[in-house]
């Protein structure tokens, strides 16, 4: 458990010292989602397009998330709500098998648009800021508004399912004309964004926050000065045995728990015991 930062013990009778401003990011309006995105297109590199083609059927293994481009717009006619629009980039990777075993490993692209509205607040006032730029156009930093700023969480979402179809039967779709140049730098081969060939469909599990914030000022009461009280470890002049010996050995590293663990926390010890299910018991 990290130590924490203070330099005495703040009791529940102790009076502030002080009041003081902080400036800050406050949290106007937030939502969580857990979507399934169905039948995402995904964008073959020329290898992996090649590789599709000669496969008689895919096997998905992973899907990571790139990048997140986020636009937050105001609501006509309805002030103080704003849009939120998101555009996912993901790298899907996959395995193509032929009749005589695996062909190749199969990596593309794919894309999901989303839209939100959340409520962000009110106010039109423009912010400047003395903050130096290295190597800017200017010495300070240009104006801005202070209107909401959207952020978004998401883990990596997981492949449900992976379906080949060929171009003869595919209906019409939007096509992706574009790819940024960030997005592009994570593969090793351009993509193929025509027609032609086999096509890659994905279902993805997807778990995300969206959030809007907003600078502002607030009055916090201040107890003390943050003074850290716990001492830095491992400087030159330690012993690195010694040092190693205080590390705790990696038991879960060697015995992946089981489902059937068994965790019992001892009065005043603190420590847990472990049943890995085959007789052996082992305390940390």
């Amino acid at each position: 458990m990290p130590d924490r930062v203070s330099s005495c013990s703040c009791r529940s009778n102790q009076m502030p010292r002080e009041a003081v401003c902080v400036h800050t990011k406050k949290v106007y309006d937030s939502c969580k989602d857990k979507e399934c995105l169905q039948d995402v297109r995904v964008y073959l590199t020329r290898c992996s397009q090649s590789i599709l083609d000669n496969s008689m059927n895919v096997k998905a293994k992973s899907a990571e998330l790139l990048w997140a481009y986020i636009d937050v717009e105001p609501v006509p006619f309805n002030k103080g709500y704003f849009t939120v629009d998101v555009r996912y980039y993901y790298r899907i990777t996959a395995e193509g098998y032929c009749g005589t075993g695996r062909t190749g490993e199969i990596s593309g692209l794919a894309v999901f648009d989303k839209r939100t509205v959340l409520y962000g607040g009110e106010g039109g006032a423009k912010t400047f800021s003395s903050q130096y730029i290295p190597n800017g156009s200017d010495i300070q930093n240009f104006s801005r508004t202070n209107a909401p700023t959207a952020v978004i969480e998401v883990v990596d979402p997981v492949i449900l399912s992976a379906n080949v179809v060929d171009a003869s039967n595919c209906c019409c779709e939007c096509m992706l004309n574009e790819v940024p140049e960030c997005i592009c730098g994570c593969f090793d081969d351009d993509f193929l964004l025509s027609e032609d060939g086999k096509k890659l469909y994905v279902t993805l599990g997807q778990f995300s926050i969206i959030r809007l914030e907003r600078d502002i000022q607030l009055l916090m009461p201040a107890y003390d000065l943050c003074i850290p009280s716990k001492e830095c470890a491992g400087s030159c002049s330690d012993d690195p045995c010694e040092l190693f010996q205080k590390f705790k050995f990696p038991v879960d590293q060697f015995f992946p728990p089981q489902k059937n663990r068994v965790s019992e926390k001892k009065s005043g010890g603190g420590s847990i015991k472990y049943s890995f299910g085959n007789g052996c018991t082992s305390k940390r």
